[in-house]
């Protein structure tokens, strides 16, 4: 493991996503899922979110998209979060469902509007 590269993955992970949440995951991690999680945080976080040829705020609405595309919704929703931690504005959030919808099918835009409505109350955007 590339100690400078884990070390930065897990700053910009925790910027992103909380403090918080990072944490927890991280202490609730154990000999089966450890690696899992140390490599996530070094290559993802580290590698991938620690480019700074593309902002954060970018990035997060190109994550929303691809991670819409799987279908993996409840990482949609944190995913999400940490867009409005990045800056994303509920118009922004919006464009990327729409184009979501148009890409990925209507069913998943309406999928993405549901989640998307609910954290933003949450969050007192809407």
């Amino acid at each position: 493991m590339d100690k400078q590269r884990f070390e930065l993955g897990l700053n910009q992970r925790k910027a992103t996503l909380g403090a918080d949440y990072v944490e927890n995951n991280l202490k609730a991690a154990d000999d089966f899922n450890r690696p899992f999680q140390e490599a996530m945080t070094e290559w993802c976080w580290g590698f991938g979110w620690g480019d700074a040829a593309i902002d954060a705020k970018t990035r997060s609405l190109m994550n929303l998209t691809m991670i819409a595309a799987l279908g993996k919704m409840h990482e949609w929703e944190l995913h999400l979060n940490g867009a409005i931690t990045n800056g994303c504005s509920v118009e922004e959030i919006r464009a990327a469902i729409h184009a979501i919808a148009i890409y990925c099918g209507v069913p998943q835009g309406v999928e993405c509007f549901r989640i998307a409505r609910k954290v933003l109350t949450e969050h007192n955007l809407l």
